[in-house]
């Protein structure tokens, strides 16, 4: 069994769920992605998305019509795999089509592109055999992007307070819990991680803080103070 925590936008909260491999995916239209699909290569018993990155995942896919192979999703940041400012670990990118042919992953892209649902969808020069969308959300903490990860404070609720949390503890900054809530023990970790790397010790996780954290958290492996 795994935990998945499933951010509601509309209401700014975190359901939770206990799944099987082989559960559907909640939000997720008919069986068009099942828990293992969406898991990928992470061993991680917990797991989270939001349920606008599966509604933009529905849309997707009745356009397109058929079955769309998922090559890679979800990720902690921790198990690294992708760049220090990635979707995959907020549970909401996917690189999907690797083993199809070019026209098929052209009519894929169409129709990410055409539901205007996702934030982001790469450009085929960029990803030449596979597609990648992600429905990022929030503005970013570092201005002239549209990409990385918003700005954090005590009483903010979302799949980036849970890689907040998540890089923290597996940097030995106990956060007491992995709930994807930043209460007073995770903003006493960002403070303190703030005054480890000369930082100003304000307890905001804003452009410099995220630069930090993920260079030093990025790919670093389970370490003995993960919490999941």
């Amino acid at each position: 069994m795994a935990k998945l925590f499933v951010y509601d936008e509309y209401t700014n909260k975190l359901l939770t769920y206990q799944l099987s491999e082989n559960d559907v995916m909640p939000f997720v239209y008919g069986s068009t992605m099942r828990l293992r699909e969406f898991r990928g290569s992470s061993k991680s018993p917990t797991l989270w998305t939001t349920i606008r990155a599966m509604e933009a995942w529905n849309m997707t896919r009745r356009s397109y019509g058929r079955g769309i192979h998922i090559g890679y999703a979800f990720k902690r940041i921790w198990e690294g795999g992708h760049g220090t400012a990635s979707q995959h670990y907020a549970g909401v990118a996917f690189d999907v089509g690797q083993n199809t042919t070019s026209a098929n992953r052209r009519q894929i892209w169409n129709a990410a592109s055409n539901t205007g649902a996702w934030g982001y969808v790469e450009p085929l020069s960029m990803t030449p055999t596979w597609v990648h969308f992600d429905r990022r959300y929030f503005t970013p903490a570092c201005s002239g992007t549209t990409a990385g990860y918003p700005t954090l404070r005590r009483g903010s609720v979302s799949t980036y307070v849970l890689i907040l949390q998540d890089a923290l503890n597996a940097l030995g900054y106990n956060t007491n819990t992995l709930d994807g809530k930043f209460g007073s023990n995770t903003e006493r970790a960002v403070r303190a991680f703030q005054s480890n790397v000369s930082l100003a010790v304000d307890g905001i996780v804003g452009c410099n803080t995220w630069k930090k954290l993920t260079a030093a958290s990025v790919g670093i492996g389970r370490t003995s103070t993960v919490i999941d």
